[in-house]
C-alpha cells in the first residue's frame, strides 16, 4: 500500500512540475538508504530484545518470512528485500539482528535502493507521460 502511495504522490509531483524525475529518484533513494539503515542498526544492537517484543509477535508472520529470505539468500536477500512490499521494511532489521557485516549490508543496501529508486523513477515517468 504504501508503495502505491509512493508512486501516486511522485507522479503527480512531476506532472505538476513540482519536482523532476531525477529529483524524485534522488529522494527516494536516500530515504529508502536511511530508513533501510536504521533498520539495520536497531536489528544489530536491540535485536534479541525486540524478538521478544510486543511488536515482533504482533508481526510474526512477517518477520518469520523475512528470516527465511535471509538464510536462503544471504546477501542477495537485501535486493530481493528492497522489492517485495510485504517484507521490504523488515528485512534490514532481520540482517542486522542475524550480524551480517555492516560493509556488506552497506554495499548490497546501496545497489538494492540504485535499483528499486530506479523502478520508481521509470514507473513515475511512464504513468506521469500519459497524463502530460
Amino acid at each position: 500500500m504504501s508503495g502505491a502511495i509512493l508512486l501516486t504522490v511522485s507522479t503527480v509531483l512531476y506532472t505538476q512540475g513540482i519536482l523532476s524525475l531525477p529529483e524524485i529518484a534522488t529522494l527516494a533513494f536516500v530515504g529508502a538508504i536511511l530508513a533501510d539503515h536504521f533498520g539495520y542498526y536497531l536489528g544489530l544492537i536491540f535485536g534479541p530484545h525486540l524478538e521478544k517484543s510486543k511488536f515482533a509477535r504482533s508481526r510474526e508472520k512477517n518477520i518469520k518470512k523475512s528470516k527465511q529470505i535471509v538464510l536462503k539468500y544471504g546477501i542477495f536477500s537485501i535486493i530481493l528485500g528492497r522489492l517485495i512490499p510485504a517484507v521490504r521494511s523488515l528485512v534490514p532489521l532481520t540482517v542486522g539482528m542475524s550480524g551480517l557485516g555492516k560493509l556488506k549490508f552497506s554495499t548490497a543496501d546501496l545497489c538494492a535502493c540504485l535499483i528499486w529508486s530506479c523502478g520508481l523513477l521509470l514507473l513515475s515517468g511512464g504513468i506521469g507521460n500519459m497524463f502530460l
